[in-house]
């Protein structure tokens, strides 16, 4: 058996004597890197994939957006991409609209779990149900967090918010609701995934789920969705800092990261749950038996 392959060790006590660009500081898209969010938010980071997933796929000069109402609705300011504001929840059926009139542009909705899941369930639904081919982003935090923090038909069980500080109770507050297993099911859906923003594995897959929804899309796939776990350390009562920590032991637990529905292929939560379990006893085992890379 060969040896595992030893990762370097870098000296980080003084300043590197080269140091080389391995990307861009802000996407191009991006028109500036200040925002309005809290520290800890993670909605800037999602901002900041869906950007970059539209100029590498080289559709930003034909692509729309409909901004629901959120915390989020701010990014109009930011992102040099042509806009449509919707009223409350109803981005889906305006991105209907808007690519029936413009089959050609790429479509897509930015909204929170308040703005999708509450106020708007049904237009996201229906849209799916028609097999519109839009692309609906759902960031999810389980808070209305622009309108102080209190809970959504997402927040998990035990889930502290400002209506129900001693956590999500089932039997008075009921379940939330996985709004990806419910599109999951419906025959007009093309793909559906869920990402998060945690950490920085996390942001790189999730931009893998925004590209690929993306191009199905521009391929005439039908609808497709992407749901992003977000931090929102203000509404959830912690420290800044706690937030990835928090949002993965709980909105993650429930909300379990993967692709739902691919290539024809649907999967409930409970399978992407044993799947991830799966493949991290095989991680922590292949760091233990030396790192993950092996000898070629």
């Amino acid at each position: 058996m060969s040896a595992a392959k030893q990762l370097p060790v870098l000296d980080t006590s003084v300043a590197p004597s080269a140091a080389r660009k391995v990307g861009d500081l802000k996407p191009d898209l991006l028109l500036t890197q200040e925002h309005n969010m809290c520290p800890g938010c993670g909605e800037p980071l999602v901002l900041r994939s869906f950007l970059e997933a539209l100029s590498e796929l080289d559709v930003a000069q034909r692509s729309i957006g409909i901004l629901g109402v959120g915390c989020y609705t701010s990014f109009g300011m930011t992102m040099d991409v042509d806009l449509v504001q919707a009223l409350h929840g109803r981005a889906p059926s305006i991105a209907t609209g808007v690519k029936r009139m413009r089959p050609d542009s790429i479509v897509f909705t930015l909204q929170g779990d308040g703005d999708m899941v509450n106020e708007g369930l049904q237009e996201v639904l229906h849209t799916a149900a028609r097999g519109e081919n839009v692309t609906c982003i759902l960031l999810n935090n389980g808070v209305f967090g622009e309108t102080g923090g209190h809970m959504t038909a997402t927040t998990v069980l035990g889930q502290r918010t400002k209506n129900s500080l001693e956590g999500r109770d089932a039997a008075y507050h009921g379940y939330p609701i996985l709004i990806g297993d419910l599109l999951a099911r419906l025959e007009g859906a093309a793909y559906v995934a869920r990402g998060s923003v945690h950490n920085a594995g996390a942001v790189a897959r999730t931009k893998k789920m925004l590209k690929r929804a993306f191009e199905i899309q521009r391929d005439g796939g039908g609808f497709t969705f992407v749901e992003v776990l977000t931090m929102c350390p203000t509404g959830w009562f912690i420290p800044t800092g706690e937030g990835p920590d928090y949002m993965h032991s709980t909105l993650g637990e429930v909300h379990v990261m993967g692709e739902l529905k691919a290539d024809g292929r649907i999967k409930s939560t409970e399978e992407l749950h044993e799947e991830n379990a799966k493949r991290q006893q095989e991680i922590e085992a292949r760091l233990a038996a030396g790192g993950l890379e092996e000898d070629s």
